[in-house]
């Protein structure tokens, strides 16, 4: 009698597993909106409650520390009361967080509902990898996986959008004045987000299934019988004797630090973490960077964001087709060869903006460079590692720890995007925009170091397979 594993690896892709891919990469397009808007709205915070550089880094890094706890502490309540559940409690979250931030009334306030926007995030990384991972056939995974984390790009360039057209509505409406703009511009960017958030939550409901993997790991065996026969669309049986014996009963959080998974943690956090620094120092304020770069002349506060705005918009369409070229790429070369060509890429494209940004060189910004910069950093990132260590995190922990192990991952991941969000302003200040990038394209290299000797390849292997012991 075959299995589950083996009856999911020879299905095709029903209408369940289908709905359960959009809702995580509905999940993972908030995130990304989030992520990229409040670097459009900060300019416009930054007058309005005239924050200081400590608290314009404290906005910028409040959601990343919530994600941090989020990722640290909701990843193992996952795998004790299950995917389903958590994901009512995080859109909870979500929702409430997202009024909050678009109502603010000064910055600490902001700073407060920007962290619990942070938390449920957090969670989506855990829930969105394991729900997808353990769902869906073998043959399909890497691919449907990155897929759905592609709608972190889409997510992006929607804020890029959002922030363009309320920037250009307001500048149409009041011509004369920035004041309006200053005041309500950033409270409609973050209150798109809230509007998205409540769609996700409609769809959310629209579609109840725990993942059959997390109840034969519980030993439900009644339970997991019929949550596989609606995700399969036939009728599937399940007992202890139909499943190969996991041992995973006596596995805790502490095991993930255990010899027999050391390795995979490694694996799935320090290459992220590495990957983070760069991902989320530059891409949080890429709009101040191009800014900085690329329109440091023009005088006029409004023209000025809008066109970093615009210009963000423009290479943040690479980040997509780096999730396009990871999905075809993914499991013909590999989880390890494409995070280290990506880690590679990213170096290079942090040197070209290290040359671009070099006072030395030359007073009037070279735009070829800036943006040739930009764009080989955001396509290899999530041609890359973007896509890779999202999806690793998922993988190469067993069915009782997924979300424990791939909440660690991104809550120690997202360590160094808090590290190098709050630190990115002040080092530009003191070490210059040059030396900046150098640091980072450092950070990228030693990712790739650590991905080629400590990497696990988990390309064309079951969820079962990947979880043997490395030691």
């Amino acid at each position: 009698m075959s299995n589950f594993e083996e009856k999911l690896d020879n299905s095709s892709l029903t209408l369940e597993m289908w709905l359960l891919w959009i809702l995580a990469a509905g999940l993972i397009a908030l995130d990304g909106f989030d992520f990229f808007v409040i670097g459009i709205a900060l300019p416009f915070l930054k007058q309005d409650f005239h924050l200081t550089s400590v608290e314009t880094g404290a906005v910028a890094v409040a959601a990343i520390a919530g994600a941090l706890l989020g990722s640290l502490t909701l990843g193992p309540i996952t795998d004790q009361i299950g995917r389903q559940k958590m994901l009512v409690v995080d859109l909870a979250i979500f929702i409430l967080a997202s009024a909050g931030t678009a109502l603010a009334w000064n910055a600490w306030s902001l700073i407060i509902f920007r962290f619990l926007v942070g938390v449920g995030i957090g969670a989506d990384y855990p829930i969105s990898v394991a729900y997808i991972t353990e769902n869906v056939p073998s043959r399909l995974r890497g691919r449907m996986v990155i897929g759905a984390f592609t709608f972190q790009a889409i997510g992006s360039f929607l804020g890029a959008m959002t922030g363009i057209i309320i920037i250009t509505i307001f500048e149409y409406l009041y011509p004369d004045s920035i004041l309006p703009a200053v005041q309500y511009a950033w409270r409609w960017m973050l209150g798109v987000g809230l509007g998205f958030a409540i769609l996700v939550a409609i769809l959310r409901f629209q579609f109840l299934l725990e993942s059959p993997r997390y109840y034969i790991a519980k030993g439900d065996y009644k339970a997991a019988s019929e949550a596989a026969s609606q995700l399969l669309n036939e009728t599937v049986i399940i007992t202890a004797e139909t499943e190969p014996q996991l041992e995973e009963s006596d596995l805790n959080y502490s095991s993930l630090f255990s010899a027999k998974y050391w390795r995979n943690t490694l694996f799935a956090s320090v290459p992220w973490f590495l990957q983070d620094i760069a991902t989320y120092g530059i891409g949080v304020f890429t709009p101040s960077i191009i800014a900085f770069l690329a329109f440091a002349n023009e005088t006029n506060f409004l023209n000025r964001e809008l066109e970093s705005a615009t210009s963000s918009a423009v290479v943040d369409l690479f980040l997509i087709l780096g999730f396009i070229l990871a999905v075809l790429l993914v499991d013909r070369l590999g989880r390890i060869p494409l995070q280290i060509i990506g880690f590679m890429g990213m170096a290079v494209g942090l040197s070209i903006l290290a040359v671009a940004g070099d006072p030395t060189q030359t007073t009037d910004p070279n735009l070829l460079l800036i943006f040739s910069g930009f764009v080989i950093f955001n396509l290899l990132m999530n041609m890359g590692p973007n896509s890779t260590t999202f999806l690793i995190s998922g993988e190469v922990f067993p069915t009782s720890l997924r979300a424990s192990g791939a909440g660690l991952a991104a809550a120690i991941a997202k360590s160094g995007a808090v590290l190098g969000t709050f630190t990115l302003p002040l080092l530009r200040q003191s070490i210059g925009v040059s030396m900046l990038m150098i640091m980072l394209a450092l950070c990228c290299l030693l990712a790739a170091v650590i991905t080629y000797f400590f990497g696990i390849e988990t390309k064309g292997l079951s969820l079962e397979s990947v979880n043997e012991p490395h030691v």
